[in-house]
C-alpha cells in the first residue's frame, strides 16, 4: 500500500509518501498534496518516482504533525443519514434520495489536532465517515464512469453541535457542523485503485469506550451512486471533498454521552489509518 500524506506546522506542511514504514519527501514533485497535483496525474507520477528510486527518504518524518492530507478543497460534501441504522437512531427512515448538506472547507484539520468547543456547544457529537477525494471533475456522470473520477479514500469526522443543528439551523443542518476544527482529515490518502470502498470496517471510540463499528457495505447508496447522483446537481471538482455518512453509534441516539473537554475521540478505517483528536474548550 502507499499512501500520501501532508507533515508539518499548520499553514506550512510539505507532501510527503508512506510505502511500508518509510516516508518520502515528494517536494522535488509538487508543492502540495491540492488540486492541480490531483488533476495532474499527480498521484500515478509520485507512485512512478518511487518505482524509479527517484524519491528521497524524508528525515525525521516520525516526529513531524501530521496535516489534513489533501489541502485546500474547494468543496466539503456530506451526506446524511447514508446508513440504515444510524437513520433509525435519528428517528428517520432511510432517504430515498441522498441528502446533501455542506461544511465550510476552515473547518479541516488534521487527525490529531484539537477539536475546539464552542463556548455554548454542549451537545457536541462525533461522526466516523469513509472521505473521498475527487481527482478529475465530475458533471452528470454514470455510476459506471463515477469511480474513475475519485482520487483516493481517507479517513474524516464529521464533527457536529446537535442543538445547532437541529433546532437553529431551519432544516438545513449546516449550522451545527461548520465550526472551526469540526472536520478532522487522514491521516492518509490512500489511492482510490488501492482501496474497495464497499467493504471496509469504519468504527470509533471516545477516550477507550467502542462507539461505533460497522462497515462501508451497509451504506445506504454506495460511493459510486453518491457521485452520479451528486453530480447532476453539482461539478465536482479535483481536490473535493465527499463524506459519505456515518453509521450508527452516535451520541444523538442517547444511548452515549455528548462529548466533553478532555474526551479522546478515536476514529478509524481499515487500511485507511486512524485519527486520535482531544476535545478542549474554546
Amino acid at each position: 500500500m502507499t499512501a500520501f500524506l501532508r507533515l508539518g506546522p499548520v499553514g506550512a506542511e510539505r507532501p510527503a509518501l508512506l510505502a511500508g514504514d518509510r516516508t518520502y519527501d515528494l517536494t522535488p514533485l509538487t508543492g502540495d498534496i491540492d488540486a492541480a497535483f490531483l488533476a495532474g496525474g499527480g498521484l500515478e507520477r509520485a507512485r512512478a518516482a518511487l518505482a524509479d528510486g527517484r524519491l528521497d527518504e524524508l528525515p525525521g518524518a516520525g516526529a513531524l504533525r501530521v496535516g489534513a492530507p489533501v489541502a485546500r478543497p474547494g468543496a466539503v460534501l456530506c451526506i446524511g443519514q447514508n446508513y440504515a441504522a444510524h437513520a433509525a437512531e435519528s428517528g428517520s427512515l432511510p432517504p430515498e434520495h441522498p441528502i446533501l448538506f455542506f461544511k465550510h472547507p476552515n473547518t479541516i484539520v488534521g487527525p490529531n489536532d484539537e477539536i475546539v468547543r464552542p463556548e455554548d456547544a454542549r451537545t457536541l457529537d462525533w461522526e466516523a465517515e469513509l472521505g473521498v477525494v475527487i481527482g478529475t471533475a465530475a458533471w452528470q456522470v454514470t455510476a459506471a464512469e463515477a469511480l474513475a473520477h475519485v482520487a483516493g479514500y481517507l479517513v474524516g469526522n464529521d464533527v457536529s453541535e446537535r442543538t445547532w443543528q437541529r433546532s437553529e439551523s431551519g432544516g438545513q443542518w449546516s449550522k451545527g457542523k461548520t465550526a472551526p476544527t469540526f472536520c478532522p482529515l487522514g491521516p492518509w490518502l490512500v489511492p482510490g485503485d488501492e482501496v474497495d470502498p464497499t467493504s471496509l470496517r469504519i468504527w470509533s471510540a471516545i477516550s477507550g469506550a467502542p462507539r461505533q463499528d460497522s462497515s462501508t457495505a451497509d451504506m445506504v447508496f454506495s460511493v459510486a451512486s453518491l457521485i452520479a447522483d451528486l453530480s447532476r446537481y453539482v461539478r465536482l471538482e479535483p481536490g473535493d471533498v465527499l463524506l459519505t455518512g456515518t453509521p450508527e453509534g452516535v451520541a444523538m441516539s442517547g444511548r452515549y454521552p455528548y462529548l466533553v473537554d478532555g474526551d479522546v475521540v478515536e476514529i478509524g478505517i481499515d487500511g485507511l489509518g486512524t485519527q486520535r483528536s482531544t476535545v478542549v474548550s474554546a
